[in-house]
């Protein structure tokens, strides 16, 4: 997987991060299925409860344009160790992916840390079969 052009646009976006309370800026880009990228920023509110993850900014992004499934994602953080997206993130991932979706954390740095969802999030919520 040639990472360097998600990594890259995760990197400008985060540029764009409003975070004033955490001074945490996070940059995502996702890759779809069909091919195309979609970055997002973290938004912070000063009620941190409608705080917008990169991560779910950029499946936002793409699901704004169409598309439903992705196919990579990576995620860029100034953090010691390496920042995963939170657990809202994960289970928004994994609603338009599987196990296997390579997800790319990386550092400003160039510190770089591959994992998939399944590792991150083993088990996600499933409405039942009726």
């Amino acid at each position: 997987m040639d990472w360097e052009p998600l990594v890259a646009a995760a990197a400008r976006v985060r540029e764009a991060a409003y975070a004033p309370y955490s001074r945490f800026a996070v940059g995502a880009a996702v890759l779809t299925a069909d091919g195309r990228l979609f970055v997002g920023c973290n938004v912070e509110n000063r009620s941190f409860g409608l705080t917008l993850c990169a991560e779910r900014a950029a499946v936002a992004a793409a699901l704004a344009a169409g598309t439903r499934e992705l196919a990579a994602v990576a995620v860029v953080a100034d953090a010691d160790p390496l920042a995963p997206p939170c657990g809202l993130c994960r289970e928004t991932l994994a609603e338009f992916a599987g196990p296997e979706l390579p997800i790319l954390l990386a550092a400003p740095d160039g510190r770089r840390r591959e994992r998939r969802l399944g590792e991150l999030f083993p088990d996600p919520f499933r409405l039942p079969v009726r």
